[in-house]
């Protein structure tokens, strides 16, 4: 089976290397842009009203993969599935981020955690009724070994 997908933008941040970026969204404060194409522009439509948005995007950096990794907030092989290492057999990124304005094609987002030039697959708002979990738990993350 081939899959194919069009990114719909484009974001703007000011981290050039994976080594300068956040490891997650919520460890960051950084501000930055999701331009979006014009032909996705209708897609924004009513979306001002939210917070904050999903961004699914393209980890266009990564290099291969490893059923294997090492998290960045351990010191023990884990499996890659139960991590969110970057380097991913379909390296598919995505983020929780606050909407702070839509400026035309332009949405200035903070807390992002990712490079300059990342593709946007997908937008979706973040709603609190379907996206918390009450009860939810973090497996071996709750119990790392590496803080």
């Amino acid at each position: 089976m081939e899959i194919s997908l069009t990114p719909i933008g484009i974001i703007h941040s000011p981290f050039a290397t994976r080594e300068t970026a956040p490891i997650q969204a919520t460890r960051s404060q950084a501000v930055g842009q999701v331009e979006i194409f014009p032909e996705f522009l209708d897609g924004l439509q009513d979306l001002e009203g939210f917070s904050h948005i999903i961004l699914l995007y393209l980890f266009h950096h990564s290099k291969g993969y490893s059923l294997l990794v090492k998290p960045f907030l351990d010191d023990r092989l884990r499996g890659l599935f139960a991590t969110r290492h970057p380097n991913r057999p379909n390296p598919i990124g995505i983020s929780i981020v606050r909407l702070s304005a839509r400026r035309g094609q332009y949405l200035d987002i903070c807390g992002l955690d990712m490079l300059d030039g990342t593709p946007v697959l997908d937008i979706k708002p973040f709603v609190p009724d379907f996206d918390l979990r009450s009860g939810a738990t973090a497996g071996w993350y709750t119990h790392r070994s590496v803080e």
